[in-house]
């Protein structure tokens, strides 16, 4: 079974809706949707290779498009603020990290002072509430928010949001958010939840219940963004259960199993091989590393499905309501997986599984990171191909049914989505805000072309930088400086996705014009703090 016969295989005798026009009236503009994961690898998910059962994240898919060339900012908050302004994260003031909760005073933000590392979003942005609020859209958002915090003016409500359920900071414990970490709704903290209590379900439930109070039939726009499956390793017993065993064979043999799965869907290239493996070998732990090991991956795979769970209850309560025809619904990961503390057994032990009360461990290790990311190379932060694509699908049953799960190799990244939203809700993209601020330019592009003609070029070049991870695409093209090297590497991404082949020695000239045009991105984007090579 070759290419995309596999996936759709997995829904034969589904209706299909096939509307033969992506046009639409003033007064037919649809809901919009954007689910955000975190932390999740590029194959975790079934209709992207994955042994996890996600069949209703896959089935989105399924209604719409997947993209397999989608890039974000390789952690967190930086591509949070990109995703929700449009621009690059140092633009906006976050092209570092967030705001840290257990330091209100600002010192945890290095460079603090300098524009692209201030630690939240600056006023020279508009984030997609503000825009689609102005466009006569309702703006709800549960979850984590991550681009600001201490200082109500940075909170959600003040940034375009109608309603708020979540969290403002990075991380938080999923059975009883507490502390700095602790829940928020609209500008008002919350005391730790009562058990049974489970964040994947709180947030999901608040977004139905923001949609279900909504008194009139204006179009909505919710951003749903799970803390699923960041660490800490916190499953339902459940959910645990059903994952038990799955994953006793190893890291090699189900990082094989995933990339045989996605050669024949064609998402990947058979001659890419896999990308480089940094541990042991799963024969070479004891029987106890190995049991132990895959008790982790269980319970991460467990906090995937649960997700994966919610988005059917959103699905269903859509379909319910008869909504979900004409809504717009976009799924993707905020980076690579994740691999801290770049150790084999990840942060804690497994009996701090469904701890109630520490958040920060444990998680579930760097190789099980890599099996994630399958096959690409390193994981969150870096700048390899494991760090920054996305599992990407844009699912809109009125308009994209037809498409029936194709695939788009068109190389976008996460700046396209305020562009995406701006030209499907009609809206208008500001030159001003916040009483006359001077807005930047939106730095993406629309990706409904792109959905209807698989040749269309979104962009000549993207870039990207974090703690000196820098990258630049050029059409088959691709430069990586890495954090632990001072020289710029080449890769052929068409031939070698997993980043096996370095090519800079033999293709000189194309490497110069990739660093140069990097080096004018970087001058003309903030990505220099003062006092750093570059800074102009």
């Amino acid at each position: 079974m070759k290419r995309n016969t596999l996936f759709n295989s997995m829904f034969a005798g589904l209706p299909m809706m096939v509307i033969p026009s992506m046009a639409q009236t003033d007064s037919d503009r649809p809901n919009i949707v954007l689910i955000m994961a975190d932390d999740m690898g590029y194959s975790d998910i079934g209709c992207f290779g994955g042994e996890i059962p996600t069949p209703n994240i896959d089935s989105l898919a399924q209604r719409g498009v997947r993209f397999t060339q989608f890039y974000n900012c390789g952690r967190s908050c930086p591509t949070r603020a990109s995703l929700l302004t449009g621009l690059y994260p140092h633009q906006v003031g976050i092209g570092e990290m967030s705001e840290d909760p257990e330091l209100k005073d600002g010192k945890d933000v290095e460079n603090q002072g300098e524009h692209g590392y201030m630690g939240y979003l600056n006023r020279n942005c508009v984030t997609l509430a503000e825009v689609l609020k102005e466009a006569g859209y309702h703006t709800y958002m549960t979850g984590k928010w991550h681009v600001g915090m201490h200082g109500r003016e940075k909170w959600p409500l003040q940034r375009g949001f109608e309603h708020f359920y979540g969290i403002l900071a990075g991380a938080t414990n999923y059975l009883r958010p507490h502390g700095g970490r602790g829940l928020t709704i609209d500008n008002t903290k919350l005391p730790p939840p009562q058990a049974p209590y489970y964040t994947t379900d709180a947030f999901t439930d608040h977004a139905i219940k923001f949609i279900d109070e909504q008194k009139d039939d204006k179009p909505f726009f919710l951003y749903l963004a799970f803390n699923a499956p960041h660490w800490p390793l916190q499953a339902k017993d459940k959910d645990i259960e059903m994952m038990a065993g799955r994953y006793n064979k190893g890291w090699q043999e189900v990082r094989e199993a995933r990339r045989k799965r996605m050669v024949e869907m064609g998402l990947i290239r058979d001659e890419w091989g896999l990308s480089e493996w940094e541990s042991r070998t799963w024969d070479q732990l004891t029987e106890q590393e190995q049991e132990n090991s895959a008790l982790r991956m269980s319970v991460y795979a467990a906090q995937v499905y649960s997700m994966d769970e919610n988005i059917g209850k959103l699905i269903n309560y859509l379909r319910a309501k008869g909504q979900l025809d004409n809504t717009l619904i976009i799924f993707l990961s905020d980076n690579g997986a994740c691999a801290e503390p770049y150790s084999e057994t990840g942060f804690g032990t497994i009996q701090d599984i469904n701890n109630l009360q520490h958040w920060v461990q444990p998680s579930y290790g760097k190789p099980w990171a890599e099996v994630s990311n399958t096959p690409y190379r390193k994981y969150k932060v870096r700048a390899y191909e494991g760090g920054i694509a996305t599992p990407f699908i844009i699912s809109w049953p009125r308009n994209m049914s037809r498409y029936n799960g194709e695939m788009r190799s068109n190389v976008g990244y996460i700046q396209d989505i305020m562009a995406t939203f701006v030209d499907v809700a009609e809206a208008e993209y500001p030159k001003t805000y916040h009483n006359g601020n001077t807005i930047f330019p939106m730095e993406g592009t629309s990706l409904m072309p792109a959905i209807e003609n698989k040749k269309k070029v979104l962009h000549e070049y993207i870039f990207g930088e974090h703690y000196d991870n820098r990258y630049v695409r050029w059409k088959n093209w691709k430069a990586v400086k890495d954090e632990k090297s001072k020289e710029w590497e080449l890769y052929d991404i068409d031939n070698d996705r997993t980043e096996r082949n370095d090519l800079s020695a033999k293709h000189p000239k194309i490497l110069k014009q990739l660093t140069e045009k990097w080096d004018e991105w970087a001058n003309s984007h903030f990505i220099y703090p003062k006092g750093k090579e570059g800074h102009k």
